[in-house]
């Protein structure tokens, strides 16, 4: 009977220990780092089509407060591009006969909100969907090839920015900011490691992540090199000329401006846990 009320008593007092040591724990954020596709949406992809997923990465640390609600700041990467010869619901865009690529830098903080309780290291809670939403800023500087060159779009004006012949069209910058949300779920393999995926979306400041905006322009805006051959500008301005008869008119449509930019990332990541331990309190 003895031995039976001790056995007990050791089983009970583990129990106590193990209970203590896992409320003295304390899940104070997480590193993680990503990797996924991105796709870009506007001027050259009008239909949202995602038919030309680029690679793309991040890296964040997020804090918790509690076990729903969490605040990240990230860096993520994004290859960007798309071409109108994927536009073959639109004869005129293919005509238009446009492309880019650009790589995006972007640094973002987002608020993150679990739908259900999330404690890692507790087999009922060691999983949740969330969904985030934030502010950031990226960097991008669109470019296309040209006879197997490539030549930044940005400097060379192609829709008449800071000309006096359109004196509304001001150069664009390399910086925008936007604003990404998006959904995910993550799901903690043991106390200190999780894994999740998550799409996040990305609505922009600038109408020129494509570098097509507004309408064409007058060509003598784009006087030819000191050897007479037409300049890059020119050459990339219209490009319709590659499969016809020029399209590029001055006043003619070439971009919507009333619709700015956008793009999406979807990631997988794994994250690590850091942990702190509450020190126990005499009562």
């Amino acid at each position: 009977m003895f031995r039976t009320f001790l056995l007990l008593t050791v089983i009970g007092l583990s129990s106590l220990f193990v209970s203590a040591q896992r409320e003295a724990v304390i899940q104070e954020g997480e590193f993680g780092v990503g990797i996924g596709a991105g796709h870009y949406f506007g001027d050259l992809n009008t239909r949202a089509h995602l038919n030309r997923p680029k690679i793309a990465a991040t890296a964040f640390f997020r804090k918790n407060f509690g076990n729903y609600i969490a605040v990240r700041v990230g860096a993520s990467f994004a290859q960007l591009g798309y071409s109108d010869i994927y536009n073959d619901h639109n004869s005129y865009m293919q005509t238009r006969n446009l492309s880019f690529n650009s790589n995006v830098w972007e640094l973002a903080l987002q608020g993150d909100f679990n739908f259900f309780r999330f404690m890692p290291g507790e087999p009922e809670y060691n999983f949740t969907p969330y969904v985030t939403f934030g502010v950031g800023v990226f960097n991008y500087d669109p470019y296309a090839m040209l006879a197997g060159q490539k030549h930044y779009l940005r400097p060379l004006n192609t829709e008449g920015q800071g000309s006096s012949l359109y004196p509304d069209r001001k150069p664009y910058g390399s910086m925008a900011f936007c604003v990404p949300f998006g959904v995910g779920v993550k799901y903690c393999i043991n106390e200190r490691i999780n894994v999740g995926f998550e799409i996040i979306h990305r609505v922009t400041g600038t109408d020129y992540l494509d570098d097509v905006s507004k309408t064409y322009v007058n060509t003598s805006l784009f006087p030819p090199l000191p050897d007479g051959s037409p300049s890059p500008a020119y050459l990339l301005h219209d490009r319709s000329y590659e499969l016809g008869d020029p399209i590029g008119l001055p006043g003619r449509q070439r971009g919507v401006s009333t619709q700015k930019d956008q793009f999406a990332t979807a990631m997988f990541y794994i994250s690590f846990n850091l942990q702190s331990y509450k020190c126990p309190t005499a009562e």
